[in-house]
């Protein structure tokens, strides 16, 4: 499946999770019911994906964590916040280079629509 297919189908079941759910809710609680729903499309998700930080030739012990990682090319990082700031892209772009993965998706659930809640970034 194509990037823009994954996305598309990621975006099918944020909004059907903020539908069901609305604003207001811990960040746990929207990325337990976005993991249900992206298995229940099809897809292949790992939930708080461990991302060791290789500097150089070392493997050091911070361990950073991916809220979802689709089909192993998309990163899915979600918020519950009042707005976006520069440290949620730049964290999503980190993702994006450890992981290897082109594409991320930085979703803020805490929206009244959740179409103003999506910031697609590519790497």
């Amino acid at each position: 499946m194509e990037n823009d297919q994954i996305t598309e189908k990621i975006l099918h079941c944020a909004f059907k999770v903020h539908t069901e759910l609305g604003p207001g809710l811990l960040e746990s609680a929207y990325e337990e019911c976005l993991f249900y729903e992206l298995k229940q499309s099809g897809l292949f998700v790992e939930k708080q994906k461990a991302l060791p930080l290789v500097y150089y030739d070392v493997k050091l012990d911070v361990v950073y964590r991916i809220d979802l990682l689709v089909d192993n090319k998309v990163v899915v990082e979600i918020k519950a916040v009042e707005t976006f700031n520069d440290v949620h892209t730049a964290q999503v772009l980190t993702y994006l280079k450890l992981s290897r993965c082109k594409i991320g998706l930085l979703i803020n659930f805490n929206v009244k629509s959740l179409k103003h809640g999506i910031k697609r970034l590519i790497y």
